[in-house]
């Protein structure tokens, strides 16, 4: 007998529809999975097996044969467990067959039958709308995620003896039912506020600059000055996520395993923090069969490097591509994926390895030849990239103990959507390009005009403090920003003289 259950298999961000085919012939007690199967799907036999007994059906010692179309390309994860039960059940007429070839099933089963949750549930259940699958049965915990995609049946099941009892129709499964409009209001509320920062006007200042123009920024200042405090804030200030945005983001979290079990979207802009001991494989993603890394995590959010420095010099090399590209490409023997990675990178580091230099209440113990190896970690390549160079000085006593920190995030992001709104105008004949910190040379050309006034100041900055050609056009692109913000046309003084301070480390000379 020969039977066909739809399921799906995911890869990169995206999935596509697989054909679990199943033979049962006389001959030799074998199963055989083949369509290019890997690990976890290899070892699916044992679990089907053992889940038939232990639900009270009856497993055939006979020649069973499965085979994932498309045969062609690698097959992994576990979540071939149920269709593969189903293909054999309907295959021996234990439970009937008509009813699966309208549906696609996915999930992993558990020696007694339970069905356990897997992940890539929002990406199969979009690509089963596209195939125009009627319904899809997935584990009972992946019902919130996939239940978001408008225009499909989505039903959940807990064991497979509730799966043959629907089969049969002597049964429904709950079906989702989810306000995607509602929950995006609800998720959408951040759990940080800059009004709970005390002090560092000049530093909200400068991300709410960066958050306004897309800019990179690195944060240069003594321990315990707040730097990894405002750069969790920056998040609240950046532009609310669309829709659209929420699910390309989930579906990253979905298939690398990070989305929460019971969530429905990722409605808040992203906040990645990694560890400084991370590899390069974890930062931009890898593995044999590649998974999403930080940076994809992180698209459409923030990148957060605290310690800079720390970070081994060839993790904090691989980040040049993506910063550019705003995409990971991951090539193997066998395959290349791509990841969407457009993020924000908000670094962090200490003046020196002490952490004091510069600092008028404390002595710094290096020399200024380990503060310059110190600072030098950091390659001009990768500063390259980073438009604002920003200085946090420790907190002064009476703002500490003051009642108010400030202005809310709210407040800062109303501000921040003006100027993106300027900018979308500005580029809307140039197709990847939203923000400010994506200018080209011609763009900067077109849109960084300078009044007099401005011009001099710049060449005066160029000259005495020996400024590069590559903070030339950084101090342009902050400028620009600053502008939009202040809903200037034109490049004034103040605007090019506060873009001035935001490149501390070309006034060090280390850039």
């Amino acid at each position: 007998m020969l039977a066909r259950v739809r399921s799906a298999a995911v890869l990169g961000i995206d999935a596509y529809l697989v054909d679990v085919e199943t033979d049962i012939a006389s001959g030799l007690p074998t199963f055989v999975t083949v369509g290019l199967p890997q690990g976890a799907v290899k070892e699916g036999r044992d679990r089907v097996s053992a889940a038939l007994a232990n639900t009270g059906f009856t497993f055939p010692l006979k020649r069973i044969t499965v085979n994932l179309a498309p045969a062609d390309i690698r097959k992994e994860g576990s979540a071939f467990d149920l269709p593969i039960a189903l293909g054999i059940l309907a295959a021996t007429e234990q439970v009937p067959g008509d009813r699966l070839a309208k549906i696609a099933v996915l999930g992993e089963l558990g020696l007694e039958g339970a069905i356990r949750p897997v992940r890539g549930a929002l990406p199969v259940a979009l690509a089963a709308r596209a195939a125009g699958v009627e319904a899809l049965i997935l584990p009972r915990e992946n019902l919130p995620e996939a239940g978001v995609v408008d225009g499909l049946r989505v039903l959940g099941a807990g064991c497979l003896a509730e799966i043959a009892e629907f089969l049969e129709g002597k049964a429904d499964l709950p079906g989702a039912s989810v306000d995607v409009a509602r929950l995006f209001a609800e998720r959408a509320k951040d759990d940080v506020d800059f009004s709970e920062v005390k002090g560092q006007a000049h530093a909200k200042r400068a991300l709410e600059v960066a958050a306004a123009g897309g800019h990179n920024i690195l944060m240069v200042g003594a321990p315990g000055s707040g730097k990894t405090m405002l750069a969790r804030r920056l998040p609240t200030v950046l532009p609310k996520m669309s829709l659209e945005e929420a699910l390309e983001t989930t579906k990253i979290h979905s298939v690398a395993g990070t989305l929460p079990l019971g969530e429905s979207l990722v409605a808040r802009r992203p906040f990645r923090a990694p560890h400084h001991t991370i590899s390069d494989a974890g930062l931009i993603g890898g593995g044999s069969y590649p998974r999403p890394g930080e940076v994809s995590l992180a698209h459409g959010g923030v990148l957060f490097l605290d310690e800079l420095p720390e970070f081994r010099k060839n993790v904090l090399e691989v980040l040049r591509q993506p910063m550019e590209d705003g995409v990971v490409t991951i090539a193997r023997a066998a395959m290349s994926l791509s990841y969407p990675a457009r993020f924000m990178l908000a670094a962090a580091m200490n003046p020196c390895p002490c952490g004091w230099f510069g600092d008028p209440h404390h002595t710094c113990a290096c020399g200024a030849l380990p503060v310059q190896r110190y600072l030098g970690r950091v390659s001009g390549p990768l500063l390259d990239r980073i438009d604002i160079h920003l200085e946090v000085p420790a907190v002064k006593y009476k703002a500490l103990t003051g009642e108010s920190g400030g202005e809310p995030s709210e407040a800062m992001r109303e501000r921040v959507d003006r100027a993106r709104v300027v900018q979308r105008a500005r580029f809307v004949t140039r197709p990847g390009i939203y923000a400010n910190a994506h200018m080209a040379p011609r763009d900067i050309r077109a849109h960084c005009r300078v009044s007099d006034g401005a011009d001099a100041l710049l060449k005066t900055a160029i000259t005495r403090l020996g400024l590069s050609a590559r903070a030339y056009h950084r101090i342009l692109k902050i400028a620009r920003t600053i502008a939009d913000l202040d809903e200037a046309a034109s490049l004034e003084t103040k605007h090019v003289g506060e873009a001035i301070q935001y490149r501390s480390l070309d006034r060090r000379g280390v850039a």
